[in-house]
C-alpha cells in the first residue's frame, strides 16, 4: 500500500493554517491510485470537513493531531449525498469532520488524536442547577465528528478522540462489517449530545477494547430508518471489553419508533459513574406536525414499530450509577409503535447504586422473556452521591422503596440473583 503524506500536498502542522484542501487532495490522490495510506504526522493540522473514498486509510501517527476547525461554516451539509435523505437525519444535520458515503474497505487508524475543537461550539449555562453545565450553540447545530453511511468493511483502530463539539463522536449509519477497536473517546461530560459510538441500522459491527467517557450515551444501538430509502435492521452487533463513563446511559438500545434491533451481545463491560447502566427506552417524542417538534429535536424519530429481541448482556460491573442499573420502559401512548421487546438475557451483572432495576412494558405490549442469572444488585442509601446530584440529566435522584419496579412483564425468570438493600 502506497503512502501519501499530507505535507507533500502543502499541509502545515502549526495548529493555525487551515489544511482542508491539502488533506483532501492527499485522500483524493490515494483514491485515484487505487488505494493507499494518507499519513498525518508531526504536528497539529487544522481542518474542516474531509471526505473519505474507498480503499483509503487515514493514518494518524502518535505525534499527530487532526484539529477540527472552530468555524461551523467549515462543516457544510453534504447536499450531494445520495445514500440518505438529508431532511430526515437527526437534527437535520450531515455536517461532520470526517464523512464517508458508500465506501468500501476504508480505515481510520493510528495512535494519534482527533480533536473536535468543541470549546468553540458550546456556551456555559448560567442557570443550570443540575445536568450539563454547557449547552450547544444555536443552529446550525455543531457537527458530528465521524459520520459513515452506506459503507462496508470499515476499520477504526487505536485513535484517541477528544473535545467533541456536542456532536456524536462516531456515527455508523447503515453500514456492514465494521470493526472498532482500541479507541479512546474522551469527550467532556459537561457538554450535551456528546454520544460515544452511535450504531444505527447496521450489521456485523464489533466494538472492542475501548475507553469511552462522554456527556451523552456511550454506546447506542438503534434502527431508525427514517433517512434511508428502505427499512434496515440493526443486527449482529458485538460490544466487549469496554470501560464506560457518562452523564447518561452506558449502553442504550432503541428510541421512538425504531425498527428491528436483534441478535446482539454486550459483555465484559465496566460502567462507572453513569446515570443509567443499561437503558432500553421507547419514549414519547413529538409528532412532526406538533408545534414544538423542531425545538424538541424531534427529527430523531423512526417510522416503524419497534422490535427488540435476542439481546445478551453478560459480565458487567456497574458502580456509582446515579439512577437505575437497568431501565426498560415503553411509553403507553399509541404514537409509540411497538412490535415487541423480548428475549433479553442478563448474566453476571453486578451493580451498586441507589436504585434497583425497573422493567415497565405496557398492557398490550408487555416486555417478554427476561432472564436474570448470577446477578447481584446492591441498593445504597445514596450517600455516595452527595455532591454529584447536579450531574443527573435524566431524573433527579429520589429514594426508591420498592425492591424492583415490574409492570406489564411476561415470563420473568431469575436464577441465583440477589437484591440487597445496604
Amino acid at each position: 500500500m502506497k503512502d501519501f503524506r499530507i505535507e507533500a500536498y502543502g499541509a502545515v502542522g502549526d495548529g493555525v493554517t487551515k489544511n482542508t484542501a491539502a488533506i483532501q487532495q492527499a485522500i483524493d490522490e490515494a483514491a485515484r491510485a487505487g488505494g493507499g495510506r494518507v499519513i498525518v504526522s508531526g504536528g497539529t493540522y487544522l481542518t474542516g470537513s474531509l471526505t473519505m473514498h474507498s480503499y483509503v486509510e487515514l493514518h494518524l501517527e502518535n505525534d499527530a493531531v487532526l484539529l477540527g476547525s472552530p468555524d461551523v461554516a467549515d462543516y457544510p451539509e453534504h447536499t450531494e449525498a445520495k445514500h440518505v435523505d438529508l431532511p430526515m437525519l437527526p437534527r437535520w444535520r450531515s455536517g461532520c469532520l470526517i464523512f464517508a458515503e458508500e465506501c468500501r474497505h476504508i480505515a481510520i487508524t493510528g495512535q494519534g488524536t482527533i480533536d473536535g475543537n468543541g470549546t468553540h461550539f458550546v456556551v456555559k449555562r448560567e442557570d443550570a442547577p443540575y445536568g450539563w453545565a454547557y449547552r450547544r450553540l444555536a443552529l446550525p447545530t455543531p457537527p458530528r465528528v465521524v459520520f459513515l453511511t452506506g459503507c462496508s468493511h470499515v476499520l477504526i483502530e487505536g485513535v484517541t478522540m477528544t473535545n467533541q463539539p456536542s456532536g456524536w463522536s462516531y456515527w455508523i449509519h447503515d453500514c456492514d462489517w465494521v470493526r472498532m477497536t482500541g479507541l479512546n473517546i474522551e469527550a467532556d461530560v459537561s457538554y450535551p449530545n456528546n454520544d460515544g459510538i452511535h450504531i444505527n441500522c447496521s450489521r456485523h459491527v464489533t466494538v472492542s477494547d475501548c475507553n469511552i467517557t462522554c456527556g451523552d450515551d456511550c454506546i447506542i444501538l438503534r434502527a431508525n430508518s427514517a433517512s434511508l430509502k428502505e427499512n434496515k435492521p440493526l443486527e449482529q452487533v458485538t460490544v466487549t471489553n469496554c470501560s464506560l463513563t457518562t452523564y447518561c446511559c452506558g449502553v442504550r438500545l432503541g428510541w421512538t419508533n425504531d425498527g428491528v434491533i436483534r441478535d446482539c451481545t454486550l459483555s465484559n463491560l465496566s460502567m462507572n459513574d453513569c446515570s443509567v447502566g443499561i437503558g432500553i427506552h421507547l419514549p414519547k417524542y413529538q409528532r412532526r406536525n406538533e408545534p414544538t417538534f423542531e425545538s424538541s429535536g424531534g427529527s430523531d424519530v423512526g417510522r416503524e414499530a419497534t422490535l427488540i429481541e435476542n439481546i445478551t448482556f453478560s459480565n458487567i460491573i456497574m458502580d456509582h450509577q446515579v439512577n437505575y442499573p437497568i431501565s426498560i420502559s415503553i411509553c403507553p401512548e399509541d404514537f409509540v409503535l411497538v412490535n415487541a421487546i423480548r428475549n433479553l438475557y442478563f448474566t453476571g451483572i453486578h451493580a451498586r447504586g441507589p436504585k434497583f432495576p425497573r422493567i415497565e412494558g405496557r398492557s398490550e405490549s408487555p416486555v417478554e422473556n427476561v432472564y436474570f442469572s448470577d446477578c447481584t444488585f446492591e441498593k445504597t442509601d445514596g450517600s455516595e452521591l452527595e455532591g454529584r446530584l447536579h450531574r443527573v440529566t435524566r431524573a433527579l435522584y429520589e429514594k426508591e422503596e420498592r425492591p424492583m419496579i415490574i409492570r406489564y412483564v411476561r415470563n420473568l425468570h431469575m436464577n441465583n440473583t440477589s437484591f440487597i438493600a445496604l
